[in-house]
C-alpha cells in the first residue's frame, strides 16, 4: 500500500509540471493587449501633449548629459573650493584669489540650485519632461563657469608655483642650516684637536735634545741652588718672560727677538717650561750663543711659593670636576656649546698658562718686565717699549676692540650682579701675547691680591668661563695703557685677511689662534714670518725633518 502511495504523488507533481508549461507556451504564442497605464498612453516619440511615462523617463536620452553637466559643475565647485583652501594655506589671504574662488564656488551652487536646472535632474521623480531649450542653457552657463574657472586657476598658478617654490626653498635653507651648524661644531672640534696635538717632528725634537742632555750632563747644568748670573736679576737690562713647553717655538721667540735686537747682549730671556721638558729646553739654549743676548731656562716647580695653598687656580685644578670638564671633552659632548669649546682645552690645567700673575713674585729685583707669548714673532727691536711713560699703569697692551667686538661684555658673564656692579660691558678689550709690565706699578695696585679675589670667586665659572684673558681683564681693568697697534698685529693663526703693510710694520706679530705656524694646517701667507728664525742649521733640527 505505501509502494502505490508514492507512485501516486509522482504522477500527480508530473501532472502539474505539464500543466505550467503548456500555460507560459500558450501566452508566448497569443500575446495579449497590455493593461491601461494611469499615466496615459504609452508613446515610442514625442507626443504632441510632450508627457512621458516613467519607463520613458529612465531611458530618456537626455538624461545622462544632464548628469554629466551637473557632475562638472560639481567637480568645478569641488576644485575652485581646493585652490582657495590651498591660497590659505599659502598665506594669500591678503589678495584676491581666495574671494574670486570663493564668488566661483557660490556661483556654481546658485547655478545648480537655479530652480529650472533644478527640475532637470529631479526630472526621474516626477512625470515632468526635460525641455532642451533650458538644458541647452544650463549647458551654457556651465561650460561659461567652467571657462572662467579654469581661466582664473590658470592666471594663479603662478602665484600658486611660486609660493610653492618659495617654501621648498625655505625648507631646503633651514635643511642646510641645520647640516651647516652640525659640521662647523664638528670642524671647531676637529680644528682643535688638530691645533693642540704635537706633530711629529716636534715630538722627535724633543726627544733628541733630551737624548742629548742624559748623555752629556756635565754640559747642561740645572743645579737650582747654585747664585743665578747677576745679569739675569740686573733691572737695568731688558727683560722678557716667555713661558712655554714648545721647545722649538721658544727659540724661535728667542731667536726672532735677538737678531731684530740693536745691542742683544742687553737683553735677557726668562724661559719657564715644566718639568718634563725642562731638559730639552737646557740643551737647546745652550748649544747657541745669540750674540751674547743672556738665556735663563727654568721649571715651574722651582718656584716654591707656587703650590695651592697660595694659589686659588692650582687648587681648582686638581679638583675632579674640572678634571672631568677638560677629559671628558668628547666630540657629542664639547659641540654643545661651540662659543667655550676653546676654553675646554687641557693646556688651562698647565700652570705655565697662569704664571703671568705671578710676575712680581717669580723675577722681585726687577722693576718691568716683557712677556711675549711663544707664538709670536719679533721684527724689530723692542727696547722702545721701556722709554715709554706707563703713566701708573701696569700693563701695557694692545687694544683690540673695533665696532661690538672684543668688549668686556664678549668674556664675562654680565647677568652676575658682582660683574655688573664692578665692570662695564663696552670696555675695550686688549690681547695677551705681548704685554709691558710695569712691576713697581703691579705691587702698589697689589694685581695679584685682586686676581686672587676674583679667580676664588669664580671656582664654579660663574663669572667667566675658562683661561687668562678674562680674570686678566678684571685684574687690570682700570690700570692698563693702550699701546700703539703697531707694536702688537694678531690674528696670523685664524685671520688670512691681515694686509702685507700692517704685517710689514709690526714690532710684533702673533700666531694667535688654531692655525699654528709648526702646525700642518698653519696658513702658507703667513708661515714664512715664523720659519725664517727656526734654527735648520742646529742637527737635530735637520735629524727630525722638521718644516718638511
Amino acid at each position: 500500500m505505501a509502494r502505490k502511495a508514492v507512485v501516486y504523488k509522482l504522477f500527480a507533481s508530473a501532472i502539474t509540471l505539464f500543466a505550467v508549461a503548456f500555460f507560459f507556451t500558450a501566452s508566448s504564442l497569443f500575446p495579449t493587449s497590455p493593461p491601461s497605464s494611469p499615466f496615459g498612453s504609452v508613446s515610442d516619440g514625442r507626443g504632441s501633449g510632450g508627457g512621458r511615462s516613467v519607463l520613458a523617463l529612465k531611458s530618456d536620452p537626455l538624461k545622462p548629459k544632464v548628469d554629466q553637466l551637473r557632475k562638472q559643475a560639481e567637480d568645478h565647485k569641488s576644485l575652485v573650493l581646493a585652490y582657495a583652501s590651498y591660497a590659505r594655506k599659502l598665506k594669500l589671504e591678503n589678495s584676491k584669489l581666495v574671494r574670486l574662488f570663493a564668488d566661483l564656488s557660490r556661483n556654481y551652487t546658485d547655478l545648480i540650485n537655479k530652480p529650472p536646472y533644478r527640475a532637470l535632474y529631479e526630472a526621474d521623480a516626477s512625470a515632468s519632461v526635460i525641455d532642451e531649450s533650458v538644458l541647452r542653457r544650463f549647458e551654457k552657463e556651465v561650460k561659461e563657469r567652467i571657462k572662467v574657472t579654469r581661466q582664473l586657476i590658470a592666471e594663479a598658478k603662478e602665484s600658486f608655483d611660486n609660493q610653492l617654490k618659495i617654501q621648498k626653498l625655505k625648507d631646503t635653507i633651514f635643511a642646510v642650516n641645520e647640516q651647516l651648524t652640525k659640521a662647523k661644531k664638528q670642524g671647531t672640534f676637529s680644528s682643535m684637536i688638530a691645533a693642540k696635538s704635537i706633530p711629529k717632528s716636534l715630538h722627535c725634537l724633543a726627544m733628541r735634545l733630551m737624548e742629548e742632555r742624559i748623555a752629556h750632563p756635565e754640559k747642561y747644568g740645572d743645579d737650582a741652588s747654585q747664585t743665578p748670573a747677576p745679569e739675569l736679576e740686573d733691572p737695568k737690562l731688558y727683560h722678557y718672560a716667555i713661558f712655554s713647553d714648545n721647545v722649538i717655538a721658544a727659540s724661535v721667540v728667542v731667536n726672532s727677538a735677538v737678531k731684530n735686537s740693536k745691542e742683544p747682549w742687553k737683553h735677557v730671556f726668562h724661559v719657564v717650561t715644566d718639568k718634563m721638558n725642562l731638559g730639552a729646553m737646557q740643551v737647546m739654549f745652550t748649544m747657541r750663543e745669540y750674540k751674547g743676548a743672556h738665556v735663563e731656562v727654568k721649571a715651574v716647580e722651582d718656584y716654591k711659593f707656587l703650590n695651592s695653598s697660595y694659589v686659588p687656580v692650582l687648587r681648582q685644578l686638581e679638583s675632579a670636576n674640572l678634571q672631568r670638564f677638560y677629559f671628558e671633552n668628547k666630540l657629542e659632548n664639547a659641540t654643545k656649546d661651540t662659543t667655550n669649546m676653546k676654553f675646554r682645552n687641557p693646556k688651562y690645567l698647565s700652570m705655565l698658562n697662569h704664571l703671568r700673575f705671578y710676575l712680581p713674585e717669580m723675577y722681585p729685583k726687577l722693576h718691568r718686565i716683557l712677556f711675549l707669548d711663544d707664538d709670536v714673532v719679533v721684527q724689530r727691536d723692542l727696547t722702545g717699549l721701556w722709554e715709554i711713560d706707563m703713566d701708573g699703569k701696569v700693563n701695557g697692551a694692545v687694544e683690540t676692540c673695533f665696532g661690538s667686538f672684543h668688549r668686556y661684555a664678549q668674556y664675562m658673564n654680565f647677568s652676575h650682579p658682582l660683574i655688573k656692579e664692578k665692570f662695564n660691558p663696552k670696555a675695550c678689550g686688549w690681547a695677551y701675547g705681548m704685554n709691558f709690565f710695569d712691576l713697581d706699578a703691579w705691587r702698589k695696585e697689589k694685581c695679584t691680591e685682586q686676581y686672587h679675589y676674583w679667580q676664588n670667586l669664580n671656582e664654579n665659572r660663574t663669572l667667566w668661563k675658562l683661561g687668562t684673558l678674562p680674570p686678566g681683564l678684571i685684574t687690570f681693568y682700570s690700570t692698563t695703557k693702550p699701546l700703539d697697534k703697531s707694536w702688537h698685529v694678531l690674528g696670523l693663526g685664524y685671520n688670512p685677511s691681515i694686509s702685507q703693510d700692517e704685517i710689514e710694520h709690526a714690532a710684533v706679530v702673533h700666531f694667535n689662534g688654531n692655525m699654528k705656524p709648526w702646525l700642518d694646517i698653519a696658513m702658507n701667507q703667513f708661515r714664512p714670518l715664523w720659519t725664517k728664525y727656526v734654527d735648520y742649521e742646529m742637527e737635530f733640527v735637520q735629524a727630525c725633518n722638521f718644516g718638511i
